[in-house]
């Protein structure tokens, strides 16, 4: 029973973002795929990202998650291309995801197929970011929440 003297928590806010773009023109299995190899880079090269392991009532340990949400955007070609250099031009820690990895099945062919491509020419399909809010912001500028 709450009473005028209980004070809620402040709301937990983030001055960062985690960010994952993807093409509006993936298969459902794909864009699931996509999503999760684009996060699954971040976690070991910015740590801070990553909180603490989870643990239920009985003790059971968990492996921990990020600390904050991950907002997953959509849009063309065209918006992934202009994401990905002004994510570069910010120089953000960022993962991609090209058409060509979808062939591949395993991590040293993956890496193969980015590497074979020049940069302005990648096929791209999923981009994630993670940065401060407001730069993160300005590199999905023209993307739209995914539904």
């Amino acid at each position: 029973m709450s009473t005028e003297n209980d004070i809620a928590p402040e709301p937990v806010r983030f001055d960062t973002k985690i960010a994952v773009l993807l093409r509006d023109d993936l298969e459902t299995w794909q864009r699931l795929n996509v999503t999760a190899f684009l996060v699954s880079g971040l976690g070991s090269q910015v740590p801070e990202v990553v909180g603490e392991p989870y643990e239920d009532a009985d003790g059971t340990p968990y492996l921990p998650m990020f600390r904050q949400p991950v907002l997953v955007f959509e849009g063309d070609k065209q918006t992934l291309t202009t994401a990905h250099a002004r994510a570069l031009s910010r120089a953000l820690p960022r993962s991609v995801f090209t058409a060509d990895l979808f062939a591949s099945g395993n991590d040293r062919d993956n890496r193969a197929a980015v590497r074979a491509v020049p940069r302005d020419g990648l096929d791209l399909v999923g981009l994630a970011v993670y940065g401060p809010r407001n730069g993160v912001d300005k590199v999905l500028k023209g993307a739209r929440m995914h539904p």
